[in-house]
């Protein structure tokens, strides 16, 4: 999976549960965990999983053994989802701090760490390896033409994928974070795709502008008013096809900033109050709502 994001009624995406997100405020910060890295477990900490932790004076202190080799979206994404698990973690901010620090903490440089996290994710992601390859394979199955827009594209895994594919992409995040790491790794890659702040309730785009427009695991951070206007900018945007994947979950995860609960009938009649020429609702790894522009 793959985190989400910020601030905002009208969270981020979520192609993948992680998101880079503004520094915390003084006050905030002694609540959030304090990360360090060793490669092995100290005298004193608890293993849970891939990470160990002890709770000091009330803050909770996490110990990685991340480095440039290691370090990728599913491997910090599952070492923290064990500590929630554990009743070690709570809510989105303690969540997201403590996975941006470990990625940070990966390596000399944060523009190090930065790298080794996208090449990482990517490669995990293109063999198969991470978990949520399968929602990424079966993506881009969907995509038509050869122009694609992911909203709520968080770190730009997939619009990166696509790029490498050759396509013509475009992408927009509320995170003003996550559109400057997506821009830094497409350049550094060279695979080119714009990135731009933007609000998937409101499209910073043209109408009929793109052949694709993806919602890749965005809508369940939304509340469904705006996951319908979000869908309803899509087919405004799309010129041949809007892709949406949201994860089915008995409990909307809180530390993903997850605020619906979906099933394949909430797909069906999302399908019933927008305007399209056609939809298609089906499972795999999750929900998928194919729908044609009128």
């Amino acid at each position: 999976m793959t985190a989400t994001d910020l601030t905002s009624s009208h969270a981020p995406a979520a192609m993948a549960p992680l998101s880079p997100t503004p520094e915390p405020r003084r006050r905030r910060r002694r609540r959030n965990p304090v990360v360090l890295r060793f490669p092995f477990v100290p005298s004193g900490f608890t293993r849970c999983g891939l990470l160990s932790w002890r709770r000091v004076a009330g803050v909770v202190q996490i110990v990685h053994p991340f480095d440039e080799q290691t370090v990728s979206d599913a491997t910090v994404v599952d070492g923290l989802v064990g500590l929630v698990e554990a009743g070690v973690l709570s809510g989105q901010e303690q969540f997201e701090s403590a996975a941006v620090d470990i990625i940070r903490g990966s390596a000399g440089t944060s523009a190090d760490a930065w790298a080794a996290f996208y090449d990482n994710s990517l490669r995990e992601l293109r063999s198969g390896t991470s978990a949520f390859a399968p929602v990424h394979h079966r993506a881009r199955s969907l995509v038509a033409g050869d122009s694609l827009l992911e909203v709520g594209s968080c770190f730009g895994f997939f619009a990166l994928a696509c790029a490498r594919d050759g396509l013509r992409v475009s992408a927009c995040d509320i995170s003003e974070g996550a559109v400057s790491l997506l821009s830094r790794a497409s350049r550094r890659l060279g695979l080119p795709v714009e990135a731009r702040v933007g609000d998937a309730t409101r499209l910073p785009h043209d109408a009929n502008s793109v052949d694709t427009v993806s919602l890749i695991h965005l809508l369940e951070h939304l509340d469904e008013p705006a996951a319908l206007t979000a869908i309803t900018e899509a087919l405004r945007v799309a010129r041949r096809r809007v892709v949406v994947a949201v994860p089915f979950e008995e409990i909307p995860s809180p530390h993903f900033g997850h605020r619906l609960r979906l099933t394949e009938d909430d797909l069906r009649r999302w399908a019933e109050r927008v305007t399209h020429g056609g939809a298609e609702v089906f499972t795999d790894h999750g929900g998928w709502l194919v729908l044609t522009p009128a």
